[in-house]
C-alpha cells in the first residue's frame, strides 16, 4: 500500500529551489522552530485552518456549517475556536470565495507523484525537476521517499531540502532516491544552534557528513538573519567546515532576511518575532559573500531583499541637493 502525507502546497515554475524550473512540494512538519522561519504554517505537523480577510465577504455560510460550532464571525473578523476545530474542511468547501482554508492536504505518494508528472516538459526543457520541501521532508520519512522513488523511476530530476536534523537512517534511505541535497547550515556556535533553532548542532553537522560521503552533490544554504547569524565569524564557520568536510559542495548561498511571511503569522494568531528587524544592506551581504570566498570557497552566491542604499545629502549654495 502506497504511504500518504500531509503537504501545504505544490508551488510550480520555482527558480530558486535547485537547478532548472522546478516544482516544489512543501511538507507539513519540521523538527526545528527557527525564531525567523518563513513557513510557519509547515512546522506543525496536523492540518491547521486559517482565515484570509482580505477574500471574505461575509457571508457566513462555513458559519453556519461548522459541525463543532468553531467559528463566528465578530466585528474583528472570523473567530476561529481552535480548541473545537477538528479541521474537517467542510467550512472551506462552503465558503464561495475561499476565505477559509484547511492548510495542508493529505495525498497518497502514488498520487502526489501522478501530481507533480504533469511538470515533466518543463523539467526536460529547462534541466529542471521536483524539490521536496518544507517545513523537513525527512519528518515523513516513508512518503518522501515514496515520493521520491516514484518520480525517479521517470526520470525526474530529484532534489532534497533538508535542515538536516533527522536520523541517519532516514537520511541514507532517502538519499538513494535524490539527486540534490540543498543543506541548511544555520548557525556553527552551538548553544546559538539550541538556542535559535531548538535542537542541538552536532546532529546537522554529522548528517551533512554523511551526505557528502554518498558523493551526492550539495548546495549550502545559510539564512542571514540580524542579530543571529549574520556574524562574519559564523560565515567563515561554516566555510572552513565546508572546505574542511564537505568535498561535493557546489555552491554556497546566503539568502538574505525579510519581513514577507509576517502576513502568515497573523493567519494563525501570531506574530513575528523578527517583525522589527530591517533588511540585510546589500554591502553587508556582498561583504558576507567575499568572506566565504577569502576562506577559499567558489561559487559563492547571495539573493534576497535588501535595504536600498541611503541617499545622501549636501548642500551647494543653500540649496539642498540629492545623490543616488
Amino acid at each position: 500500500m502506497t504511504a500518504s502525507g500531509i503537504i501545504t502546497n505544490i508551488q510550480r515554475c520555482s527558480t530558486e529551489d535547485g537547478p532548472g524550473i522546478r516544482t516544489t512540494v512543501f511538507f507539513k512538519g519540521c523538527p526545528m522552530s527557527c525564531s525567523w522561519c518563513h513557513n510557519i504554517e509547515t512546522i506543525d505537523s496536523q492540518a491547521t485552518l486559517v482565515w484570509y480577510e482580505v477574500k471574505c465577504i461575509g457571508d457566513q455560510s462555513c458559519v453556519r456549517v461548522c459541525p463543532e460550532e468553531a467559528l463566528s464571525l465578530t466585528p474583528d473578523g472570523l473567530r476561529i475556536d481552535r480548541t473545537k476545530c477538528n479541521v474537517c474542511g467542510t467550512c472551506e468547501e462552503a465558503c464561495p470565495t475561499g476565505a477559509v482554508k484547511v492548510m495542508g492536504k493529505v495525498w497518497a505518494a502514488d498520487d502526489l507523484v501522478d501530481e507533480l508528472l504533469k511538470d515533466k516538459v518543463f523539467f526536460e526543457t529547462s534541466q529542471g525537476g521536483v524539490t521536496l520541501s518544507g517545513g523537513e521532508a525527512t519528518y515523513q520519512p516513508q512518503f518522501a521517499l515514496e515520493v521520491a522513488k516514484g518520480l525517479q523511476e521517470n526520470e525526474v530530476h530529484v532534489a532534497l531540502d533538508t535542515c538536516g536534523y533527522c536520523s541517519e537512517k532516514v537520511l541514507r534511505d532517502l538519499l538513494v532516491y535524490v539527486d540534490l541535497v540543498l543543506y541548511d547550515l544555520k548557525v556553527m556556535d552551538p548553544q546559538k544552534h539550541r538556542d535559535y533553532t531548538g535542537v542541538p548542532l552536532d546532529t546537522v553537522l554529522g548528517n551533512a557528513r554523511i551526505v557528502a560521503e554518498t558523493g551526492k552533490p550539495i548546495w549550502i544554504r545559510t539564512p542571514i538573519i540580524p542579530e543571529h547569524t549574520d556574524d562574519e565569524e559564523n560565515i567563515r564557520a561554516i566555510a572552513r567546515f565546508i572546505l574542511e568536510n564537505l568535498p561535493t559542495v557546489e555552491r554556497y548561498d546566503l539568502l538574505a532576511f525579510n519581513r514577507m511571511c509576517i502576513d502568515k503569522y497573523s493567519l494563525f494568531d501570531l506574530e513575528y518575532p523578527l517583525k522589527d528587524f530591517d533588511l540585510i544592506s546589500e554591502e553587508t551581504m556582498a561583504h558576507l559573500a567575499q568572506i566565504a570566498r577569502d576562506e577559499g570557497l567558489g561559487n559563492v552566491v547571495w539573493s534576497g531583499m535588501t535595504q536600498k542604499p541611503k541617499k545622501e545629502t549636501y548642500r551647494d549654495n543653500q540649496e539642498v541637493k540629492t545623490c543616488g
